[in-house]
């Protein structure tokens, strides 16, 4: 992925057009469920423009990692 630029909104509404893909800290997808009901190996989702379905991103389980597993 390039640099992403992360622009706070107040009250921002998610585009159903973009894929909002989930940024894990690694390729697990695991985690300890924390108080409010996430994950703590969740970090944030970000909207990422497609040319097709978001539903198909969403099928296919894509996602972004900060780290790689050894």
């Amino acid at each position: 992925m390039p640099v992403i630029w992360f622009q706070p909104k107040v009250d921002a509404k998610p585009d159903l057009e973009m894929f909002t893909a989930p940024v894990y800290k690694t390729g697990l997808r695991q985690g300890v469920l924390t108080t409010t009901g996430q994950s703590s190996n969740f970090i944030i989702g970000v909207e990422c423009p497609t040319k097709t379905s978001p539903d198909l991103w969403v099928r296919r389980a894509a996602a972004m990692l900060c780290q790689l597993n050894d």
